[in-house]
């Protein structure tokens, strides 16, 4: 079996065998995963293009309540990925603060809507005057970035890590591109087949690269965010390669 990656619209098949991982229990051979012939500039380019309009007509109430069916989705749907959970090493408890604590981080940011007002922007701060008769004011309002989040993940929580970052953007109207750490990308990728398999998101919302994502940094531009679970010394790293 060869794990799959959610790229421009497709699942797809990284070529090549791929890094093995393993059951940390038994030892046995989960999967495959690779993203050789991922094209990461184009999966850049989607996000910016298909997902980010998308989202940036959404309001903030619009954002939240999609945020709120996906979690109530997979919440439904919880006890299917315990087992995958177990493949890792993972306790019971260690699989819930994974599981149940990850969908928690979509109901909580999808409550947040109600601190927005349901526009598409919010502005913040009153207004400001610019000149001494009061004729001429000015305001500042925060809108969405127009770029792509890149997620970069720890191995020990494949399903919050990925959600408590990816709730953030997609209230925030920005599309995301998940890179789970490749050792339990398998539980990853299971809820993000899920996840597409809704239609809860606009198209192009978010991407998954389970194999390696070196080189995708290459195509970070202004508007892009970027972040990563890991000390200063991970940042370093993820700044040379």
């Amino acid at each position: 079996m060869k794990l799959k990656n959610y790229a421009v619209g497709q699942w797809v098949e990284g070529e090549g065998e791929g890094k093995p991982l393993y059951n940390a229990i038994n030892g046995k051979l989960i999967a495959y995963a690779s993203s050789s012939g991922l094209d990461f500039g184009e999966m850049m380019k989607y996000g910016r293009e298909t997902g980010g309009p998308e989202l940036r007509k959404m309001t903030f109430h619009e954002r939240g309540r999609i945020l709120k069916a996906l979690a109530l989705h997979l919440y439904g749907m919880k006890d299917k990925y315990y087992p995958f959970s177990y493949q890792s090493g993972a306790t019971k408890a260690d699989s819930w603060i994974d599981i149940e604590g990850g969908i928690g981080n979509l109901f909580a940011n999808a409550s947040l809507r109600k601190k927005f007002p349901n526009e598409t922007y919010y502005v913040d701060g009153e207004s400001i005057d610019l000149s001494r008769g009061g004729n001429f004011m000015g305001h500042h309002i925060m809108v969405p970035k127009e770029g792509v989040a890149i997620h970069i993940n720890a191995f020990n929580f494949p399903i919050w890590g990925m959600l408590e970052k990816v709730a953030v953007n997609l209230l925030a109207g920005v599309p995301s591109i998940v890179k789970p750490a490749t050792l339990t990308s398998y539980l990853t990728e299971a809820i993000f087949l899920d996840i597409i398999k809704s239609g809860i998101l606009p198209e192009g919302s978010m991407q998954l690269i389970c194999g390696s994502a070196r080189g995708i940094l290459d195509h970070v531009e202004s508007q892009d965010v970027v972040t990563f679970t890991g000390s200063a010394s991970t940042g370093q790293m993820l700044k040379s390669t």
